[in-house]
């Protein structure tokens, strides 16, 4: 008894030297583990997906050459990185039908929140 309490107590400290065979029996078992666990038994599943591709941007205002688009955040993720108005541009030259491929200047970014403070979207104003 003592020498499997002895064996447990070696692979739960990692003590065993790299190459010798018990080290490589926690490692296959690991990954055993880890290639063989049903996904289902983990409920960490995002809550939401990508919206409805006709859901995520969507054309609030235009007022001359100027136009104000909400995109929503689930497109963009992870939600304020430095490279936001980059990855707007992007999403609105990929799902708006009139600006791909053309060139235009961001204006201003408003994040949109909900009631506890989370990033919605965003009113992307542009001019083409």
């Amino acid at each position: 008894m003592r020498a499997l309490a002895n064996i447990v107590k070696h692979m739960l400290f990692w003590s065993y030297d790299r190459g010798a065979w018990q080290y490589d029996l926690a490692v296959v078992a690991i990954l055993i583990f880890v290639l063989a666990t049903p996904r289902g038994w983990f409920q960490d599943q995002p809550s939401a997906g990508l919206p409805s591709s006709g859901a995520q941007v969507v054309l609030v205002s235009e007022d001359g050459g100027r136009r104000t688009y909400r995109v929503d955040a689930r497109v963009i993720a992870p939600p304020m990185r430095p490279e936001l108005a980059n990855d707007l541009h992007k999403a609105l030259q990929r799902t708006v039908p009139e600006l791909s491929g053309k060139g235009f200047k961001i204006l201003s970014i408003k994040p949109v929140l909900d009631d506890q403070g989370t990033v919605n979207s965003y009113e992307v104003q542009i001019q083409p």
